[in-house]
């Protein structure tokens, strides 16, 4: 009887694993069979191309005709593609030939060099005047060799687990909502919703073979019925992406289907291996709640800290810190200096502020700190990896606040106020012996860090369900088309950090030295901190969270109007404003926008105007042992 009972367990056991293996081939080989399909439509457009003659208006359009079914077949893949080698997929479908990267996890590193080829450059090569057939052909022949790698075990390993699966499908539908309704990555933005009503029902079909290989971790009906529906709606609505309802579709589909990812991302205790998932949270439930990912530690040196009322008490130091001219070398200038809290943590009220010595303005616009922790690299031209880093630096920069370390840290000791919380703080950082700038930058980034926790009537429309005007609406209807904003600033933060959200990005688009567009602003931007040819005049994008309110606008504040900014986009940038700016990312031609739309993307933006605290500053400061220093004033003297 005890044999039998053994053998019984046995043959139960074998069994459940010749089900699990033979599920799993099904996934395995649908992944397999899409691959190749893919590879082998991109080798019917190389032969395409090598066969042509490319000065035959006719063979061109044969090309093109092979292009398109080789991104239809790419989209049947992008599920997996993107997540699982995004370095191969940029030679698949590279949006520029070369991108300068320095992701969050390496941040600590140089920037490197990542070239790109495949589809996308591919068509971009074709509309231009003169086309070398080896380059060509270059491009194409990188994106199959690409292509081949995902057939490699070092790839497909991950099929053998349902963790990659919810990971790739989160991904998958963040891009849902950040890019590919944009044209982002879609050169002939006529082809933006084919591509996509193709790309949805193909992500069904490998939802079906997952739930026949993974029935202990599978799709619930509900997700599925919500995904039918988000494809009934694409399929119902205009083929042209300017007259599609990317407002509903984001809020009542993509969302709810993120929603649901994440439970089951919980639920089936997903884990991963990937940098992809590197500044993900598990924890939040909607694309637009801030806790989605974070690009700043704000903690800094008191990262141990955890409990509220600590934190709560380096918080209000942070505040008097913030306030207090003390920092400075003069004790004539504060962070609210030039970083008013009235203001959105910015100054509208100068295109510049004033240099330390008050002879001249500084070369760049106040950047608003609301928002900041977004960022996962800090300062216009990214030169700065943490926001402790950056506020170091702007205390001990002679333009701006020219203090120095031990002076500074004397100073602010010298206030017993100030020395007796510093002490408290000092216990529970036991890895330093003393009180150091470490203490003070980071109290100051703790303080302003949480201005970045505040949402939007555009936030709570999709969050909370809560009413938004039909004008702000067709607003972002049209920032995700026809204006083309969101091929730059991307949901959900409206900043240059997509999905999924592990750098920032960089444009050039040829700001002027003034509002005559007489000359392209001398400032190099990125340049000065990674010297190419592709980053020479590049500068960071910032969010648009709150730019209703934060003029003047660009690297300079050259711009001093929200209408200004679009009128300046709407012509095509330096190079549609005459200027010579030969590295230019942003598309030269003209937007073509209509008096009527562009007021309508104003009240959109208005719409991401945040409903935050309003930041009083402190009565008093934390009276010196040093009588010179108590003759400071809150916030600054200039």
């Amino acid at each position: 009887m005890k044999k039998l009972a053994i053998l019984f367990c046995v043959i139960t056991i074998v069994s459940g694993l010749a089900f699990r293996m033979n599920g799993g081939s099904r996934y395995n080989e649908l992944y397999t069979t899409q691959i190749q399909r893919f590879i082998d439509q991109q080798d019917h457009l190389l032969k395409s191309v090598e066969t042509a003659d490319l000065s035959s208006e006719k063979d061109i359009h044969t090309i093109l005709d092979q292009l398109e079914l080789a991104r239809l077949k790419l989209k049947e893949n992008d599920f997996w593609l993107r997540y699982l080698n995004p370095i191969l997929y940029r030679k698949i479908n590279g949006p520029l030939p070369i991108e300068w990267e320095t992701e969050v996890f390496e941040k600590f590193e140089k920037p490197y060099k990542r070239t790109g080829a495949g589809l996308t450059l591919t068509e971009l090569y074709l509309g231009e005047k003169s086309i070398n057939k080896d380059s060509l052909i270059s491009l194409i022949q990188m994106a199959i060799d690409a292509s081949k790698a995902f057939e490699a075990d070092s790839i497909t390993h991950n099929l053998l687990s349902h963790d990659h699966f919810f990971l790739a499908n989160r991904l998958f539908i963040l891009n849902l909502a950040s890019i590919y309704t944009t044209g982002f990555e879609c050169p002939n933005t006529k082809n933006v919703i084919v591509e996509l009503r193709h790309m949805l029902v193909h992500v069904k079909d490998i939802y079906q073979r997952y739930n026949q290989s993974f029935s202990s971790a599978p799709l619930t009906t509900d997700y599925l019925d919500l995904y039918d529906k988000t494809i009934a709606f694409v399929n119902n609505q205009p083929s042209d992406y300017t007259q599609f309802n990317h407002f509903s579709f984001i809020k009542d589909y993509v969302n709810g289907l993120f929603k649901r990812n994440q439970q089951f991302i919980n639920a089936y205790s997903v884990t991963s291996t990937s940098y992809n998932d590197y500044t993900l949270s598990d924890q939040c439930f909607s694309i637009f709640d801030k806790s989605l990912y974070q690009g700043q530690n704000t903690k800094g040196i008191y990262s141990p800290i955890h409990e509220a009322e600590v934190l709560n008490e380096i918080k209000q130091v942070g505040k008097l810190l913030f306030f207090d001219p003390i920092l400075s070398g003069n004790n004539k200038r504060s962070c609210a200096s030039c970083h008013k809290p009235d203001q959105y943590f910015t100054d509208t009220s100068a295109q510049a502020n004033l240099e330390y010595g008050q002879q001249q303005l500084l070369s760049r616009n106040t950047i608003s700190l609301m928002n900041v922790t977004f960022n996962h690299l800090i300062m216009m031209d990214g030169r700065h990896i943490s926001l402790q880093d950056q506020a170091t630096e702007v205390m001990m920069s002679g333009k701006e606040m020219n203090s120095n370390e031990k002076e500074l840290i004397d100073k602010v000791l010298s206030c017993k106020e100030y020395k007796e919380a510093f002490k408290r703080f000092l216990k529970r950082t036991p890895e330093e012996k003393q009180v150091t700038l470490s203490h003070i930058n980071s109290a100051l980034t703790l303080y302003y860090g949480d201005f970045s926790n505040y949402y939007s009537p555009f936030d709570d429309a999709i969050n909370n369900d809560k009413p938004l005007g039909e004008k702000e609406i067709s607003g972002f209807n049209l920032f995700m088309s026809k204006a083309q904003c969101a091929t730059c600033h991307f949901v959900p933060q409206f900043n240059g950090v997509k999905p999924p959200f592990i750098s920032s990005e960089f444009e050039v688009i040829g700001v002027p030295e003034d509002a005559h567009f007489a000359k392209l602003s001398s400032d190099s931007g990125r340049y000065k901190v990674n010297p190419a040819g592709e980053t020479l005049h590049a500068f960071r994008t910032g969010t648009l969270r709150n730019a209703a309110h934060t003029k003047p606008y660009m690297h300079n504040g050259v711009l001093k109007s929200l209408e200004e900014v679009l009128d300046f986009y709407d012509a095509g940038g330096g190079v549609g404003k005459k200027l010579d700016v030969g590295n230019q990312t942003l598309s030269a031609d003209s937007l073509k926008l209509t008096p009527d739309e562009k007021e309508k993307i104003i009240a959109f933006i208005h719409s991401l105007s945040e409903n935050s605290r309003t930041e009083k500053p402190p009565l008093k400061l934390p009276a010196s042992s040093n009588e010179k220093l108590n003759l400071r004033k809150v916030g600054g003297e200039y």
